[in-house]
C-alpha cells in the first residue's frame, strides 16, 4: 500500500525550530509534487506548502502567507523524502501536520483548496507550539 509518513513534530517553546520529513513507502516521490497541511482541532485543514516534483523546477515553492518567511520546504529525491524547517514558531502553528502527493508534478497546476488531487495521505505529526 501507498503510504506517506511524516515524522519530526513534538513539543517546542514559541520562537523554537523543527524539522518535519515525509518519507514515502512502496512509492517513489519523483514525479509528484509534494505539499505539506496542517489541521488544528476545529478548523478546517490549511495547505501551508508545496514544491514541484523536480529538484531542478524553475519553479519556486509555494507557501501560505501564515508560514512564509519562517517555513522552508525542501525534497531529496535520492533519499525519497521532503522535509519542511519550521523556524520562528508560534503558538497558533499548533496542528497536525501531514504530507501527500499530488498527481501533478508542479504545484501550479493546482495546489488550491479542496486539494482533491492530493494522494497518500500520511497519519501526521503533532506539532504543539507552547510554553
Amino acid at each position: 500500500q501507498v503510504q506517506l509518513v511524516e515524522s519530526g513534530g513534538g513539543l517546542v517553546q514559541p520562537g523554537g525550530s523543527l524539522r518535519l520529513s515525509c518519507v514515502a513507502s512502496r512509492f517513489t516521490l519523483d514525479g509528484h509534487a509534494i505539499g505539506w497541511f496542517r489541521q488544528a482541532p476545529g478548523k478546517e485543514r490549511e495547505g501551508i506548502s508545496c514544491i514541484d516534483a523536480s529538484e531542478s523546477s524553475d519553479g519556486s515553492p509555494e507557501y501560505a502567507d501564515s508560514v512564509k518567511g519562517r517555513f522552508t520546504i525542501s525534497r531529496d529525491n535520492a533519499k525519497n523524502t521532503v522535509y519542511l524547517q519550521m523556524n520562528s514558531l508560534k503558538p497558533e502553528d499548533t496542528a497536525v501536520y501531514y504530507c501527500a502527493a499530488a498527481t501533478w508534478s508542479e504545484c501550479w497546476l493546482g495546489y488550491r483548496p479542496p486539494y482533491t488531487d492530493f494522494f497518500s495521505w500520511g497519519q501526521g505529526t503533532q506539532v504543539t507550539v507552547s510554553s
